[in-house]
């Protein structure tokens, strides 16, 4: 389960509007039959318009100024194994999404009246889509790209010779063309992964556009606060604040696991990947420690999914090339941010 948490930028500026988002999420549905399309959702609505969407969220930034995030998108990627113990990816989504949201408001150290935060004091939408494309920051595409610039290379000097710029052997280009194509690391249905390419296989994730204000527009809540949990004076008065992304990560979790009956592995785990970067000692030693079902499970989830692994279990440190312990913590790291929202 990756759970990412963004403000919305058009370039170094926070978006004004929620209009070119909403309209992103709603591509999926272009040329689908009506009872294929997914609308949005809430805590209470289904089949909710992207017009009513942009109104609510445009219409709910009171006081925010220019340099301020309006609003905040959630994205919740489940991994193929947990896609798998759902019965209706569609159904089934919605369900953890509303529950997952119940995670995301106890989350905040924050009050309301003197009252802590519910479910009815924020204004998200959310919406589940089925598909997804190989960007330029997958591993896939960055370690097919040696590949990709040789062959872009060759595809160019063919061109050049048969427009007569230059001389070279057509055949033998092409030969090596198809010789790179096999050659590249990742494919898929036999052909290598390129940039833009749909990925195959259970691809459902959910999208949710949240609020920067609370559903009544007068209080500020944002998931990009730096504080966890304390208080600061204002107006003379003692103020909660803060929002604990750690404890909201592995709630999300936990969710999930009851809401499903799912057995998490521990690669699996928002903990695990935090422990690989912060202490990667305890992380090597806690997987090591596995039983061996469990360790074998961990190790194919990590291949599969690009969570951290290397070549075999380390005994010792030197175990670990460094080469690949720095590869595999660049990427953990990123994923870590990316949850943290880094703002």
């Amino acid at each position: 389960m990756y759970i990412t948490i963004t403000p919305q930028k058009l370039g170094t500026n926070y978006s004004q509007s929620s209009a070119n988002f909403v309209g992103y999420l709603e591509k999926e549905n272009e040329g689908l039959e009506q009872r294929d399309i997914e609308h949005f959702f809430n805590q209470y609505g289904d089949e909710i318009s992207a017009e009513e969407v942009v109104k609510e969220i445009d219409g709910n930034t009171a006081k925010l100024k220019k340099k301020e995030p309006k609003f905040y998108s959630i994205t919740v990627s489940p991994s193929k194994y947990e896609l798998r113990k759902l019965q209706n990816n569609s159904q089934d989504l919605k369900n953890y999404t509303r529950e997952l949201m119940k995670d995301y408001v106890a989350s905040f150290n924050r009050e309301i009246n003197g009252r802590p935060i519910t479910i009815d004091d924020i204004k998200y939408f959310a919406k589940i889509e089925h598909q997804r494309t190989y960007k330029g920051t997958d591993f896939q595409i960055k370690e097919n790209q040696p590949f990709a610039t040789k062959i872009l290379q060759l595809k160019t000097d063919i061109r050049n010779v048969q427009e007569g710029r230059a001389e070279g052997n057509i055949k033998k280009m092409k030969r090596e063309i198809t010789k790179l194509e096999r050659q590249a690391p990742h494919q898929q249905n036999g052909k290598r992964i390129v940039q833009g390419m749909q990925k195959d296989g259970n691809q459902s994730h959910i999208h949710i556009i949240v609020s920067r204000k609370d559903a009544s527009n007068s209080i500020s809540l944002s998931p990009g606060s730096k504080h966890k949990a304390s208080e600061v004076e204002m107006h003379g008065k003692n103020v909660k604040r803060g929002f604990d992304r750690d404890n909201f990560f592995e709630k999300a979790e936990k969710t999930f696991d009851k809401t499903f009956g799912y057995k998490r592995n521990f690669a699996e785990t928002y903990k695990a990947r935090k422990d690989f970067v912060k202490n990667p000692k305890l992380y090597f030693a806690a997987l090591i420690k596995l039983p061996a079902n469990e360790k074998a499970l961990a190790f194919k989830m990590m291949t599969k999914t690009g969570l951290p692994i290397v070549p075999s279990i380390p005994v010792t440190q030197a175990q670990i090339t460094l080469r690949v312990f720095k590869r595999l913590r660049r990427g953990a790291e990123v994923a870590i941010k990316s949850s943290s929202i880094g703002i």
